[in-house]
């Protein structure tokens, strides 16, 4: 028995049956496997071997691959900090790199996180002029690939939810946003006890995430009854989760679960690219008819999508803090 559902996309599955699988893992645990989807497999595997190259480099080079006010680029090891309650005195024993959707400085708007990735370049890293662009080129691959993977679900999530209006979710997802992080966790061993995790425990901020990880264990998700459980690596499929946006949409009907990465004792160095996939920026997020009634009003308020995310890296991102905060006094 899996600890979590499996959500297919081959065909194999009629429309009926998938939605109620969705609204099954949405509404019980707030994740599932994605199989058969249409990204392959050799797409995959070049995302995390060059994320293997990327975070090989030397930290002054990676450093230089930072834009902390655009949240793009390279984030060290521990500068982001997930369960500050119980990480006392390290961050995260990861290290990440973003890359969102690419748009030319004279259109950029940094108040809106919208602006030009941070690329490796020649003059900036070891890395040589192919291998930088053939490490473009694959991220952007991916990102595109993985936003169709996303748009093929709205109409899925929409009944799942309730609704008879498969459209339901459309209009909000005409410009999505969309990040894809690449994540190396370091082969020290988690200590719970110590305050030192692989990633702190935490709910997404956003809408969905897609997981593509590489073949070694580590993230643990939290059921009702407060147990930890593993999630076995899968290799082909991706581990879907609904985020904090997506609970406030449905009125907490679908589950932001909180989960965490573990790095066991003699564990290896492990790889991961979560792809979050958000509504546009200025989308309004307020309780779906569907979802609230008289006996269950909205129980949060509004809020636009952009706004949601803002609040969320502001509290959780050591460096983004900073450059938030110097931007408002200057």
């Amino acid at each position: 028995m899996t600890p979590i559902p499996t959500i297919h996309l081959d065909g194999s599955s009629k429309e009926a049956e998938i939605v109620n699988n969705l609204r099954d893992a949405c509404t019980h645990v707030g994740f599932f496997y994605l199989e058969g989807h249409s990204i392959h497999q050799s797409l995959l595997d070049e995302v995390l071997a060059k994320s293997q190259v990327l975070f090989a480099l030397p930290m002054d080079q990676k450093i230089s691959l930072s834009d902390s006010n655009l949240q793009r680029g390279y984030t060290r090891s521990e500068e982001e900090t997930l369960d500050p309650i119980n990480q006392r005195s390290r961050g995260d024993t990861k290290e990440g790199y973003y890359i969102g959707s690419e748009v030319d400085v004279k259109d950029m708007d940094p108040a809106k996180l919208c602006g030009p990735n941070v690329w490796p370049s020649t003059d900036k890293c070891r890395m040589t002029d192919e291998e930088c662009n053939q490490f473009r080129k694959v991220m952007e691959e991916y990102r595109s690939e993985a936003t169709k993977v996303c748009m093929s679900l709205l109409p899925y999530f929409a009944l799942a939810a309730g609704s008879d209006d498969r459209h339901l979710f459309d209009e909000f997802f005409e410009d999505p946003g969309t990040i894809v992080r690449l994540l190396h966790y370091s082969s020290e061993p988690s200590a719970p006890d110590e305050g030192i995790y692989a990633c702190g425990a935490h709910s997404d901020y956003g809408m969905i995430t897609l997981l593509l990880t590489d073949e070694n264990p580590g993230l643990q998700v939290k059921l009702n009854n407060e147990n930890w459980i593993d999630i076995p690596p899968r290799k082909g499929a991706f581990v879907v989760n609904i985020g904090d946006m997506f609970e406030r949409w449905t009125n907490g009907k679908f589950r932001s679960t909180v989960h965490r990465v573990l790095t066991p004792l003699g564990g290896n160095e492990r790889y991961s690219v979560p792809f979050f996939f958000e509504p546009d920026f200025d989308a309004l997020v307020e309780c779906l008819d569907v979802c609230c009634s008289e006996y269950n009003p909205p129980k949060f308020p509004p809020i636009t999508a952009g706004q949601h995310l803002l609040n969320m890296y502001g509290k959780t991102h050591a460096d983004f803090f900073h450059s938030a905060e110097n931007k408002s006094t200057t």
